[in-house]
C-alpha cells in the first residue's frame, strides 16, 4: 500500500507503519475470501451428479457466508485508514487461490473448495502475529472468527471425500 493511499489523521493507537502492514495483510485475506466466494458460487451453479441437491445447497450456504465476510474484511481495512481493494486485477495479484478453468466433477469441486478454505485459514493466520504485536484486537477478533469458519467448513467438506 502506498503511503499516499492512506487516510490522513487516523489516531486509533496503532502506528502508521503497523496499520499499513495490517491493511496489506487484510487485503490479501479479502482477495482470498472473494476468490473463494467466486469459486464457490461458480461450483454452486455448475455442480452435477448424485450429490447435486446436497452440494448445491451447501455451496449456497458457503458463498452466502463468504459474501458477508468480504464486507467485514473490507470495512476493517477502511477503519485502519486504507482503501480496500475491489477489482479482479487486484484480487488476481493478491490472492493465493487459483482460478479453476472449466467445470470439474463434483468430487474435484469439493477438493478444490477444501484447498481454498485452507488457503484462507493460512492467510488469516499469517496476519495474526502483526495484529497481536500492536494489540489490534478488532483485527485479531476478525481473524479468529474467519479462521474458525474456514477450518470448520474445510472439515465438513473434507468429510464428504472420505470413503
Amino acid at each position: 500500500m502506498s503511503s499516499s493511499a492512506k487516510v490522513k489523521n487516523v489516531n486509533i493507537g496503532i502506528d502508521d507503519v503497523s496499520r499499513g502492514k495490517i491493511a496489506e495483510g487484510l487485503s490479501r485475506l479479502l482477495a482470498d475470501t472473494y476468490s473463494l466466494y467466486l469459486k464457490t458460487h461458480n461450483f454452486h451453479w455448475n455442480v452435477t451428479g448424485p450429490m447435486f441437491q446436497t452440494l448445491h445447497l451447501m455451496f449456497e450456504t458457503q458463498y452466502t457466508e463468504l459474501a458477508l465476510a468480504v464486507d467485514l474484511i473490507a470495512e476493517r481495512i477502511r477503519a485502519l485508514g486504507y482503501p480496500a481493494p475491489g477489482t479482479y486485477s487486484e484480487y488476481a495479484q493478491l490472492s493465493s487461490i487459483p482460478e479453476t478453468p472449466g467445470v470439474p466433477k463434483a468430487k474435484e469441486m469439493i477438493q478444490l473448495l477444501v484447498e481454498g478454505q485452507e488457503a484462507v485459514v493460512r492467510t488469516a493466520r499469517s496476519i495474526f502475529p502483526m495484529v497481536d504485536e500492536v494489540n489490534d484486537e478488532p483485527s485479531a477478533d476478525l481473524l479468529t472468527q474467519r479462521m474458525q469458519v474456514h477450518e470448520k467448513t474445510a472439515w465438513m467438506l473434507r468429510s464428504l471425500l472420505e470413503e
